[in-house]
């Protein structure tokens, strides 16, 4: 009888790798600046795919592994469909050019210098956020606040298919981006001011990451049709106008060449923001020197990325710098790379290795940490590379930080591996 046993234990065992592999196999397609439109019902989206979301819809809220997840998202969803309606206008502050439709934001790092009367010129004391940067007088948090209930309501409108999250989630980002009263200018000349030093600086750049959700949100209640093709038609200008003042300005173009995580999140930044803007032919230019403009230069043979180990939270941040790494190789799809297997893309999947073996007893990690610890981030990514590589040891990352995180959104947006 227990030999009997066998080929079911073999079968239980191998199942996670036979769906590992047949999910890698049938990704659907990404077409440019289409996204998965074709393969996902006319949601035009780039980082969420619809084969993952399909399968987290059909699982449903009594999944037990995805349960709390899903019962936290529809919390989130339900309390923007009451909560507030996000724009930089509502700041206290004015940035110095007089219109407060330009976004504000200060440095997270910076505090004032107790040996000065006044406080100024802020002192940097890196990894610690000054409470101040989020207060009423800038736009982060607001900006953040939004990102976050866009991308509730409409992944919620997504698995209940009840419009109310779709009108909802339309109402917030024509508030943030197209109302002549309560829009954002598409730039970001005034974001992570140091105050006492500077209006705005390159590191900035970094704060638009938020959009990225709204982006993605955008696709996902395309069906509801609760925005219109004119006003789809002025968020993709919107867009048009803040790509091309990433590429152009003072503080977009030092930002560019930043040799750390800010380089690799602004490509993946300007990659997202060009494809949603129908702009392929960014995308693929940025795309096409990812391998050798960031991935080598950036990540050492060993897999150490050495900018990232000189902070004072050194896990954290090479986490968040290959978070944008796997992000810009899943996004290398949409215009036909595979920057996962491409050749310069060996230093990743070194990277991923060299820090796959600390999830679970990451204050084992040989370089200081101020917050060591399985967050979200490590979750996402261990996520990602699973699927891309089918490598037991991501997959197992994985699967000890989804218990960890057994809360977050990657739970219904990243199918288990």
């Amino acid at each position: 009888m227990k030999y009997a046993m066998w080929p079911l234990l073999v079968t239980l065992l191998l199942a996670p790798l036979a769906t590992l592999a047949e999910g890698r196999a049938a990704a659907p397609a990404c077409n440019g600046s289409q996204g998965y439109f074709e393969a996902f019902g006319g949601r035009r989206t780039f980082i969420l795919r619809p084969d993952w979301l399909a399968a987290t819809k059909a699982r449903g809220a009594s999944d037990l592994v995805q349960a709390a997840a899903w019962k936290q998202l529809f919390a989130k969803a339900d309390a923007a469909l009451t909560g507030a309606t996000y724009s930089v206008v509502d700041k206290t502050r004015t940035p110095p050019s007089g219109d407060k439709h330009d976004y504000m934001s200060m440095g997270p790092y910076w505090w004032p210098d107790p040996k000065q009367p006044n406080g100024e010129p802020y002192i940097r004391r890196d990894g610690e956020v000054n409470p101040e940067r989020n207060g009423d007088a800038f736009d982060a948090t607001r900006m953040d606040r939004m990102g976050a209930a866009v991308e509730a309501l409409s992944l919620a409108y997504y698995f209940s298919e009840d419009k109310r999250y779709a009108l909802r989630a339309a109402e917030l980002v024509r508030a943030w981006f197209l109302a002549p009263v309560t829009r954002m200018n598409p730039n970001l000349s005034f974001a992570q001011a140091v105050p006492g030093r500077t209006a705005g600086r390159a590191e900035g750049v970094l704060d638009t990451l938020r959009l990225t959700r709204v982006v993605e949100g955008i696709g996902l209640i395309a069906p509801s049709e609760t925005l219109s093709r004119q006003e789809l038609a002025a968020l993709e200008r919107w867009f048009t106008d803040y790509t091309t003042w990433m590429m152009t300005s003072v503080n977009g173009r030092e930002e560019r060449e930043a040799d750390n995580n800010h380089g690799l999140w602004y490509d993946h930044q300007l990659v997202h923001f060009a494809l949603f803007a129908r702009r392929d032919d960014i995308a693929r230019e940025v795309i096409e020197q990812v391998a050798t403009g960031r991935f080598e230069k950036q990540i050492e043979p060993d897999g150490k990325l050495p900018r990232e180990l000189k902070r004072t939270r050194a896990y954290h941040y090479t986490i968040y710098a290959l978070q944008a790494a796997t992000g810009l190789a899943g996004l290398s799809a949409c215009v036909n790379v595979n920057l996962w297997q491409t050749p310069g893309a060996t230093r990743l999947e070194a990277a991923l290795s060299y820090i796959a073996p600390y999830v679970g007893r990451e204050r084992e990690f040989p370089y200081p940490d101020l917050k060591p610890g399985p967050d979200e981030g490590s979750f996402e990514l261990f996520s990602r590379a699973a699927w891309a590589y089918g490598d037991v040891k991501y997959q197992r990352a994985a699967r000890v930080l989804a218990e960890y995180n057994p809360t977050s959104l990657i739970q219904l947006t990243i199918a288990r591996p």
